[in-house]
């Protein structure tokens, strides 16, 4: 039985949690149960109308009666508190998937005529979401480089509602201080009613709430992939918005007005299997992440490595004060971006080319796909895929090089990986006048 007097690990309560509510016992399950029904039986007309008045409104006793799936389900309640406890958020909303969680985050906060400012290097799924769909909504959509936080306030306007940005960026690994931005906003909303301040969402999907915890420096809302590393196997999509309780009643209407609910099998399966092996995972994951990242910034065929557990990263001071495990401990992550040498950037990437066509031909250890979080080893081009939505000129501007790579550690051996990932760059070799 949990001690109440006793405040458990983070990491301890990712793998038990409370499995227990007033509708469902699991006191007897080692492992909860799939949830495999989208509707549930109703004793009584009472207990239906009591279950719908309680949906979504905070003020009213909640009994936990299950009505529908797409409103709420045993394993998405269990998820939901385990995420939010692992973020240190007053809530969690789980959706289908990470740009559906954005898609909410975003929705709730925003209306025409709002001003939404992004950091400059983002996922590219989202800077379509942001660029071609909210100015259809008039919702104006522009972008600074967030690591200047005093120049980067020179950009808020009137109008200016929502702060959204990644750090580590995807893939730059750009690093924005969210002490420092956030204490800027506190400033700017000081001036401000209440329902015209300006909301801080962050995307944490890089770091796992077990390297770094944004709403512990100030952000009002964290978003995730639920899909990359809370998840870890590859298995099955997902996203959550954790935030004030305050939006709770926004965020499960929004999902269940627009549908995008997360599975019972998905939620179960980063319930049992995800968050329990998340500090190990990423605490694996991540010691072979800093020595890659060593050989390939010594490594003649790499022009420069962004990692932010390296000293000479631009990012490394401000990381290690924001980057930080349930321990204290610096904790910089799994992700690498790096760009390989030539005199022009046809040369650069021609070579980047050449080194990811050899790994996914020959590589056992590193694989082709685009996705990051995973057990396996996966290696991605963002400027010709994930990131293809930007147009070059913006991509450039962001700091994506026609030869960046974005390699995401697994947990395969690190000789094994250095093996593979040397004749990758002996192969780009070729791609270089020598």
């Amino acid at each position: 039985m949990e001690d109440p007097d006793r405040t458990y690990d983070p990491t301890t309560q990712l793998i038990h949690g409370r499995m227990r509510s007033d509708a469902w016992e699991y006191g007897h399950h080692l492992v909860p149960p799939i949830s495999t029904s989208t509707t549930f039986r109703l004793d009584s007309t009472l207990r239906g109308a009591t279950g719908f008045q309680e949906y979504g409104h905070p003020e009213v006793p909640d009994h936990h009666i299950y009505i529908y799936d797409r409103l709420r389900e045993p394993n998405k309640d269990m998820l939901e508190e385990r995420l939010a406890v692992a973020e240190g958020g007053e809530i969690a909303v789980t959706y289908a998937t990470g740009m559906a969680a954005i898609s909410a985050a975003l929705g709730v906060l925003t209306r025409a005529g709002d001003h939404v400012l992004t950091h400059r290097a983002m996922y590219g799924c989202t800077h379509s979401l942001l660029h071609r769909w909210y100015p259809r909504m008039n919702v104006d959509v522009s972008d600074a480089d967030l690591r200047d936080v005093a120049a980067a306030m020179e950009q808020v306007r009137p109008e200016t509602r929502v702060v959204y940005l990644e750090t580590p960026a995807n893939p730059t690994m750009d690093i924005i201080d969210l002490a420092n931005l956030a204490a800027e906003l506190r400033l700017v909303n000081a001036g401000r009613r209440e329902e015209e301040r300006i909301w801080m969402v962050v995307d944490n999907t890089f770091s796992t709430p077990f390297c770094q915890r944004p709403i512990e420096h100030g952000a009002d809302f964290v978003v995730h992939s639920l899909t990359k590393g809370l998840s870890g196997f590859g298995t099955d999509m997902g996203g959550v918005v954790i935030g004030p309780r305050t939006h709770h009643t926004d965020l499960l209407m929004y999902r269940k007005d627009f549908g995008g609910v997360l599975s019972s099998r998905a939620a179960w399966a980063v319930l049992a299997y995800g968050l329990p092996s998340l500090a190990v995972r990423v605490r694996h994951a991540q010691e072979t992440a800093g020595q890659i990242a060593r050989y390939l910034e010594d490594h003649p065929m790499v022009s420069r490595v962004a990692y932010p557990g390296l000293p000479s990263f631009e990012g490394h001071a401000v990381a290690r004060r924001q980057m930080r495990d349930y321990d204290g401990h610096f904790a910089p992550g799994t992700l690498i971006y790096f760009e390989l040498v030539g005199a022009t950037p046809a040369e650069r990437q021609q070579a980047g080319a050449r080194f990811i066509n050899h790994l996914a031909g020959n590589a056992y250890t590193v694989t082709l796909a685009v996705s990051l979080g995973n057990v396996r080893t996966l290696v991605e081009h963002p400027s010709s895929m994930t990131h293809a939505p930007i147009p070059p000129e913006d991509q450039v501007r962001a700091g994506i090089d026609p030869s960046g790579i974005r390699l995401a550690i697994g947990l395969e051996a690190v000789a094994d990986l250095r093996h593979d990932l040397e004749a990758a760059l002996e192969a780009s070799r070729h791609a270089v006048p020598v």
